[in-house]
């Protein structure tokens, strides 16, 4: 009988040990703070492709909207890789803040997120954060060649790159990623330091798009 029983136990250690651990380990994990991150993540989705899947979203996709790039969001982030997320902080989501985000987003679902999954670890209020991010949209320019349009362009993830450097001279290959869903253009993204110049991008932020031509409909 203890035989058993030490081989049951031996058995659970086994199998069961290290989900153990790692919930031990995410419980023990110290709270993100806000305000304590290295650089920002710009993030920039192409919107056609989004709204391939997402008609219902009338705000970004409805009939008279034609967009290309659109602002996802504005993401602290950690050099050596990740990022804190919901943060703990005192700054609110006001009206007055929202008024601002709806300057800044393509679509209002877009404001409380990225306030409560992002915003709240920038340390700023929430006024303050839209007004950067709207900041950081703007200081990147969009390549002529990524105007909204009615074409279908095939590019790899280097050429795409190139597009941006040539029309943003600042932002190098290590402060630049473009992220596909599936064989279609998903979202560039650019690292920006904490004033919101362009930087070297951490551990973990690189292309995920592989090496055959990206898919960019809707393009000029």
């Amino acid at each position: 009988m203890r035989l058993v029983v030490a081989i049951l136990v031996a058995a659970c250690a086994t199998l069961c040990g290290p989900s153990a651990y790692a919930r031990s380990k995410h419980r023990n994990a110290p709270a993100p703070v806000a305000g304590q991150f290295d650089y920002y993540l710009l993030t920039l989705s192409w919107s056609p492709t989004y709204c391939k899947g997402h008609q219902e979203d009338k705000q970004q996709c409805g009939m008279q909207k034609h967009f290309g790039f659109v602002l996802h969001g504005l993401w602290p982030q950690y050099q050596a890789g990740k990022y804190p997320q919901t943060c703990s902080t005192d700054n609110r989501l006001t009206d007055e803040a929202r008024s601002v985000g709806e300057d800044v987003f393509p679509s209002e679902k877009l404001i409380a997120h990225e306030w409560d999954k992002h915003g709240t670890c920038s340390g700023l209020t929430a006024v303050d954060y839209f007004s950067a991010a709207d900041e950081a949209r703007r200081s990147v320019a969009i390549p002529d060649r990524f105007q909204p349009g009615n074409r279908v362009a095939n590019l790899t993830a280097n050429q795409i790159s190139a597009a941006f450097h040539q029309a943003n001279p600042a932002i190098t290959s290590r402060s630049i990623a473009v992220v596909c869903g599936g064989p279609e253009l998903s979202e560039v993204r650019v690292c920006l330091s904490r004033d919101l110049q362009p930087t070297s991008c951490g551990v973990g932020v690189r292309d995920a798009c592989g090496n055959k031509p990206v898919r960019v409909r809707g393009v000029n």
